[in-house]
């Protein structure tokens, strides 16, 4: 078939003005269209997201793993976009888990509607709102394909994918606003600065063979030619037409270009499919003689080293008659061969040995073998332990012999972790024994991996018991030698025992601790920075400076732990239970402390500025010179509670229980002159503005005292 040409009228300059105007105001509704298309979309999602982060920070609501959908969706869009992994299932409320797949299904069900609309009728409802059309070449509907080609491909694909290139290899990687923002232009321009041509037709026009029209006006007669031209088969008649049509052709109906090429040139086209056929043919030979090789080579490796091992562990057996030099350097040697079988027959040999310098050996050859050694050594870790555990009535001496050959498998675990720091991602360790407990007795056994790097270890439900770990790191940069991003590469820890472990300046930033043991544990100057410490006992545990800010340590035990001068910032201590916790100094800034049990806890200088306090329990705690402006203080117990001297400014204290609380300020003992009070400039200010209107169990002296200091009451005068 034929191109239309193109051919103007007598009148096409008299008419120039008014098809400027009228394209203008075409390419204004468009662009309208467009975006009240997206506002729906995003509206969608937005709408449910943000009443589900309110739901979550009420503190009446039943919490819930999130949405297992939710977690690999985010897990999913985290990659790409280089944002910080969450481990484990978080806990929410539940309308949030409810409202957050909404807000996952909305957006996308929104968008499956509107492209079936515009394929179907040419027209979205915002575009039916704005008198914007989308037709195909004969002025009918698109159809779902060219639709998703057109918006799928064209509009969001191909720009995107040029913004996420620019951003991944380029400084900007990895700043999620520079990403937006290229992504923005790239799609505006796009729209805007691509189309080209008399027609003024987008990229993602092109690709679908689309047009967008005025649908308040006629049809144009271009396209109602098209439909002519396709219903006839002469071509001489079609040529007659177009010459007597006086509007602009908007569209050819020429067959598509690929396809007519490969009808002029059928012989170009045979030989290029014969020529990549036989590529096809020779990669495929070449890839299967290479694969056949690379078997035969491995099966000559192993042959050969099955034929040294047999010899090798003759020169072991007790009736060779081998000297003991001998008899290492065959133990060196078959660790030097570093298969399965080797390996296996060298932890075997590792607990029953009873020569002091072949057991050397034996660690020495263990330690050449490197992580590969660890599966082995671990079976044989649990195997004694087991062992331990069912000589607990038996004589004491076989319990020594086990308990001995328990500490050198230990012994040997610990110096390959040791040797091999910062090469062990993905080492399971998981319920092994490497630590003190009742069934190994007054073991002489000590864990020290002190400055090691133990990034990406799975320690889950691990011995780890009076371990030291001091300066250690459980947390590394991934590929993109970047933190926070998609590819840390992070230490499991949860359900382990740690208890009286020394954990002093570790990294432990994200790492996944949940129901993990750590009382009695000190992790003074640790980061723990958005580490997951769901129900972790931390009782007793020394976190002097510790960096926990963004933590999670929802439903946590911290009971008689020392948190001074720790950073807690937007930490979530859902009913975490803090009772005679020290908290000296603590910056506990927008935390949510909702439900907590903080008695007999003292907090005297702490920063608690618009943290949620809402029905915490602060009964006989010590707020001296704390800082709660903006705190949110819904039915806190303060039954007993020292708030002298504390900035209560802008605190919500409706159904506070104030019962013997301490608000007048007494005269500060010279003891505590360490600690820092508000920079008040008079004591009037502490509860100056404040409405103890709904406030409970206030007494006189109370009121009297809220009255003369600014406070808000109906007894006031």
């Amino acid at each position: 078939m034929t191109t239309p040409t193109v051919r103007r009228s007598n009148q096409s300059g008299q008419s120039k003005e008014p098809e400027r105007a009228n394209s203008l105001l075409l390419a204004s509704r468009r662009f309208a269209a467009w975006a009240a298309e997206i506002t729906l979309v995003v509206t969608s999602g937005l709408i449910p997201f943000g009443i589900g982060v309110y739901a979550n920070s009420r503190s009446d609501l039943n919490r819930v793993p999130l949405n297992p959908v939710l977690v690999t969706t985010e897990r999913a869009i985290a990659r790409p976009l280089a944002l910080p992994v969450s481990y484990g299932i978080p806990n929410v409320a539940w309308p949030t888990n409810f409202l957050w797949t909404i807000a996952l299904l909305a957006p996308v069900t929104l968008s499956w509607w509107q492209l079936y609309l515009l394929a179907k009728t040419g027209r979205t409802i915002p575009k039916r709102w704005l008198g914007v059309r989308v037709v195909n070449a004969q002025g009918m509907p698109p159809g779902l394909g060219a639709v998703v080609l057109r918006e799928g491909v064209g509009r969001w694909s191909v720009p995107i994918s040029i913004a996420y290139l620019l951003w991944r290899y380029s400084f900007a990687f990895p700043n999620l606003g520079l990403f937006t923002f290229l992504g923005v232009l790239m799609v505006l321009g796009e729209a805007i600065a691509l189309p080209s041509g008399r027609e003024r037709r987008a990229l993602h026009d092109q690709l679908a063979g689309t047009y967008s029209i005025d649908a308040t006006r006629p049809l144009p007669s271009s396209f109602l030619a098209n439909k002519q031209l396709q219903s006839t088969s002469d071509s001489d008649r079609a040529e007659e037409w177009q010459e007597g049509n006086e509007e602009l052709a908007l569209a050819p109906t020429q067959a598509p270009h690929i396809w007519r090429r490969i009808k002029q040139n059928p012989n170009l086209t045979l030989f290029v499919v014969g020529l990549t056929s036989m590529t096809a043919v020779l990669a495929t030979l070449i890839g299967t003689q290479v694969y056949i090789q690379i078997q035969q080579s491995q099966r000559a490796t192993k042959q050969i080293n099955g034929q040294q091992f047999v010899e090798l562990v003759k020169q072991l057996n007790p009736s060779s008659g081998a000297t003991n030099e001998q008899r290492q350097s065959a133990i060196l040697a078959l660790g030097g061969l570093k298969d399965p079988q080797s390996i296996e027959f060298l932890a075997d040999l590792l607990v029953k040995e009873t020569n002091p310098s072949l057991l050397d050996t034996i660690q020495q050859a263990l330690t050449t073998v490197g992580p590969k050694a660890i599966p082995e050594l671990k079976n044989k870790n649990q195997f004694l332990v087991s062992e331990l555990e069912s000589l607990s009535s038996s004589p004491s001496q076989e319990r020594e012999l086990q308990q001995t050959r328990l500490q050198i498998n230990q012994r040997t675990i610990n110096k390959i972790l040791s040797v091999y720091s910062g090469k062990i991602e993905g080492v399971d360790l998981s319920r092994i024994q490497l630590g003190q407990s009742g069934t190994s007795g007054n073991s002489s056994f000590n864990l020290v991996l002190d400055n090691i790097d133990l990034s990406g270890v799975k320690l889950k439900s691990a011995n780890l018991n009076q371990a030291s770990f001091k300066g250690s790191r459980f947390r590394s940069m991934g590929e993109d030698g970047r933190w926070d991003t998609y590819d840390d590469v992070m230490a499991d820890l949860s359900q382990a025992q740690l208890q009286q472990a020394n954990l002093t300046d570790a990294n432990l930033s994200r790492v996944l601790m949940n129901r993990t043991d750590l009382s009695r544990a000190t992790l003074n100057r640790a980061n723990l920075s958005s580490a997951r410490l769901f129900e972790a006992k931390l009782n007793s545990t020394q976190l002097v400076g510790a960096d926990l800010r963004n933590a999670v340590l929802e439903q946590a035990s911290l009971t008689g732990a020392d948190l001074g001068d720790a950073k807690l910032n937007e930490a979530n201590l859902y009913a975490a239970r803090l009772g005679r916790v020290s908290a000296i100094g603590t910056q506990l800034s927008f935390a949510n402390l909702t439900n907590t049990d903080w008695e007999g806890a003292d907090l005297s200088g702490a920063y608690l500025d618009r943290a949620n306090l809402s029905n915490a329990n602060l009964s006989a705690t010590r707020l001296t010179g704390a800082v709660l402006r903006s705190a949110q203080m819904e039915n806190v117990n303060l039954q007993n509670a020292d708030l002298s001297l504390a900035d209560l400014r802008g605190a919500n204290v409706a159904g506070a229980n104030f019962k013997g609380t301490i608000l007048a300020p007494s005269k500060q003992d010279p003891a505590d002159q360490f600690v820092k009070t508000p920079d008040l400039g008079s004591v009037s200010a502490v509860v100056q503005g404040v409405d103890f209107s709904q406030a409970k169990n206030l007494d006189s002296k109370q009121l009297a005292y809220i009255c003369t200091q600014g406070g808000i009451h109906p007894s006031c005068p």
